[in-house]
């Protein structure tokens, strides 16, 4: 595995010193937010995780290996690169062969975190079952893979844009848990309601590590999603925000769009449609995550 996998310094000391260690996605500064707010919010959630006593490990795939946290200089690359590919399961084999870059998604990040050994993983939204699925079939891998790898999820739900009924439906056929930090329902990413109740509440990061880590010793497969919501001072309106999506799906329809082309379309035409106020919440919720996340964390690595 040791020619496939490569740790940055600042990993492999975390790790060698027995420090909580805090997965990142990297599609999120690729495809998810415009440059420079992608470089900078990516810099500043993985200082958060370090001023809260874990250490950050964005993950890519860069010159045939998987980076298991990126330096500096990487982060700007993929903040400015345009031929970045959007990597997920069935990517990765050929994006390494090929040395080809690529941004990992949520499953794809996952499978690497679990090869890396890491626990937990911090990002914006879990991808989900899309409007429309019984006829299109437009399934993120997310859901499949948060059934397989051992790696918790910390999120602020699913992504509004998606069918969150239909997920959450997937989600319970896969034996996969969804917690809720401090809320008995399920976030919507830019907002806190979505209408659908969550499996359990969850209240401290303690109660989630010692969840997770029963899950694991009782060996059973997969991960779990820590829906934790959006600050309220920060979220969008519920109404407001479900009007703006269903213009955004319209017009992805009427343009046929599809498959993983769909979701930066929808985030874009949101951010459009919102006149940037779905970006500065998008960054808000992810430094959001990054802070529950390292407590989380911190406990999970206190509990083995």
């Amino acid at each position: 595995m040791k020619q496939y996998i490569e740790l940055s310094q600042e990993v492999q000391k975390g790790m060698e010193a027995g420090l909580p260690i805090v997965a990142l996605e990297s599609t999120i500064i690729s495809h998810g937010m415009p440059y420079p707010q992608n470089v900078q919010t990516a810099r500043e959630v993985e200082q958060i995780l370090r001023d809260h006593g874990a250490v950050p490990a964005t993950i890519a795939i860069i010159d045939g290996k998987i980076k298991i946290g990126l330096s500096d200089e990487e982060l700007e690359m993929f903040g400015n690169a345009k031929d970045v590919a959007k990597a997920s399961r069935r990517d990765i084999p050929y994006l390494i062969a090929t040395k080809k870059i690529g941004a990992t998604t949520v499953a794809a990040t996952m499978i690497a975190a679990e090869l890396a050994g890491i626990e937990l993983f911090v990002t914006g939204g879990i991808g989900g079952v899309h409007r429309g699925a019984e006829t299109t079939m437009d399934i993120s891998a997310d859901l499949e893979e948060l059934a397989t790898s051992k790696v918790g999820v910390v999120c602020a739900g699913a992504k509004s844009i998606l069918d969150i009924g239909l997920t959450l439906e997937f989600l319970e056929t896969k034996g996969v848990p969804v917690m809720g930090y401090g809320t008995d329902e399920l976030p919507a990413f830019f907002t806190r309601q979505s209408g659908f109740d969550v499996n359990f509440r969850v209240n401290t990061p303690e109660e989630v590590a010692n969840t997770l880590r029963t899950k694991w010793n009782l060996n059973m497969k997969g991960g779990a999603v820590i829906a934790n919501p959006i600050p309220e001072v920060d979220a969008l309106d519920h109404d407001f925000i479900t009007d703006i999506i269903m213009k955004a799906l319209a017009e992805a329809n009427e343009q046929g769009i599809h498959g993983k082309d769909v979701t930066p379309f929808l985030l874009g035409k949101v951010k459009e449609l919102t006149e940037g106020k779905s970006l500065v919440a998008n960054i808000a919720l992810v430094k959001n995550n990054a802070l529950v996340g390292a407590k989380i964390a911190v406990a999970l690595n206190n509990n083995k």
